[in-house]
């Protein structure tokens, strides 16, 4: 059977900006030589500063930008091969963007997002993004959802991690693509009206309708994919100053006590995972790389040209595998209906470290039949949690995310005033010119 090729990215950019020419290199790693994905997911990380990603808008133009341009540069280890990037949305400071082969464009027929603040107050400073893409091949439409999240960090923030993630099922209520938000060449979900009119504008104006129930996470015919740092950690407790020396190191020997494999085996979201407390319903492929953080500065510094003899840990924090993927295996009711169809995920990887962060990015790649989910039967029962989603949505999901959008744009505004140079111009300008009209002032009505 035919199949879409998904490619998976998540990194944590630790609010600095990417190195095109860096990043660029390790995007298909793994990949096969002369064949793109059709489809390319980047889910971001801590993008930029708190103070330009609660601004949003043009503060993270920057940031955006040199993703794109690692996407472009990327693309040429192919022949012919070039991305268009469709959308690109944040929630404060955790974003996600997709990419489709130019080629493939017209494949994304529709596109709704969806986003939800998990941090303090729930703003943005911890959080979800996602997209559902409705993408054609000949007479089936697939529809892929696709989560960039953010959960809670430190060792003992295992019980906020789980609740994190239950507020992120609560909250993210998917809506139709605002007009001009999707480039040009793709569009909207089309009524049943215009389906095969190639005369139809690309992009569809969207229309509200009040009685649509809201469309949450789970979807029964829905692909669902998570990238992140979802944070969860190898221990409840900070490292003692004598545990560094347990921290793993290279070496092939599983049996050596220095193997990451050793350590692996206190990750917290395969138990969590395994007891059905937190990420419901998804599934993850085999790991086998390292811890992906917390890498050291003097790690970092020689990150671009280390040959990774050895690893430098930060010392105050236990390695840990905080950045994964996860996804959703075909539904009972498919298999059932077609037991030769399967998702075939490989290449689940830690990409190198890199100078700017002290996470290490991961990636995996997703061979999806291209054969649409079947709609359940309406007396199907069964334990996915596209039929039975763990959470109800959070009716006031609407108005809490306009609540704390607000309250980002204060504590940005705050921030930019206080924390950038350029802030502190304007701040600075403002007091002179306030003085300088005070003293004009005082000077004419001293003179009258």
């Amino acid at each position: 059977m035919e199949h879409v090729e998904v490619r998976v990215l998540t990194f944590n950019c630790a609010r600095e900006l990417v190195k095109p020419e860096v990043f660029a290199r390790h995007i298909f790693d793994a990949s096969p030589p002369s064949l793109p994905p059709e489809i390319l997911i980047i889910s971001l990380q801590e993008i930029a500063p708190i103070t330009y990603s609660f601004l949003g808008g043009s503060f993270l133009l920057p940031y955006f930008d040199r993703v794109r341009h690692s996407v472009n540069i990327a693309a040429g280890s192919f022949e012919n091969a070039s991305y268009n990037n469709i959308i690109t949305s944040n929630v404060g400071m955790t974003a996600i963007s997709a990419f489709v082969l130019q080629d493939k464009t017209r494949n994304m027929k529709w596109i709704e997002s969806a986003g939800v603040g998990v941090g303090v107050y729930g703003m943005g400073n911890k959080g979800a993004v996602a997209l559902r893409l409705g993408y054609a091949v000949g007479d089936e439409e697939l529809e892929l959802s696709i989560i960039a999240g953010h959960l809670a960090a430190m060792e003992n923030a295992l019980s906020r991690r789980n609740e994190d993630w239950a507020n992120i099922c609560r909250g993210l209520v998917f809506t139709p693509v605002r007009e001009g938000v999707v480039r040009s060449s793709t569009a909207q979900r089309r009524s049943s009206m215009d389906v095969g009119d190639d005369n139809a504008p690309l992009l569809q104006k969207t229309t509200s309708n009040s009685t649509e129930r809201p469309s949450g996470l789970f979807n029964p015919k829905s692909h669902i994919i998570l990238a992140g740092d979802l944070n969860y950690r190898t221990s409840r407790l900070k490292p003692s100053p004598t545990d560094y020396h347990l921290f793993p190191q290279p070496c092939k020997d599983q049996t050596n006590p220095r193997h990451y494999s050793n350590l692996l085996k206190e990750d917290q979201l395969s138990r969590e995972m395994e007891a059905q407390r937190t990420c419901h319903g998804l599934q993850e492929a085999p790991i086998d790389f390292p811890p992906t953080y917390k890498y050291s500065d003097k790690q970092r510094a020689v990150a671009e040209k280390d040959d990774e003899l050895r690893w430098d840990w930060a010392k105050h924090r236990w390695p840990s595998w905080c950045d994964r993927i996860l996804y959703t295996d075909l539904p009972f009711w498919m298999k059932a209906a077609d037991p030769s169809v399967s998702i075939k995920a490989h290449d689940y990887t830690a990409l190198p470290l890199m100078s700017t962060s002290d996470h290490r990015p991961v990636a995996l790649s997703l061979s999806i039949p291209a054969k649409a989910i079947p709609t359940p039967d309406s007396d199907q029962s069964g334990d996915d949690a596209r039929l039975s989603p763990p959470f109800e949505l959070d009716e006031d999901w609407r108005s809490k995310r306009a609540d704390a959008r607000r309250r980002e744009l204060v504590v940005g505004s705050f921030a930019y005033l206080g924390l950038t140079w350029e802030g502190r111009s304007i701040l600075l300008a403002t007091v002179i010119g306030v003085l300088t009209g005070w003293w004009i002032m005082s000077s004419l009505l001293g003179v009258s």
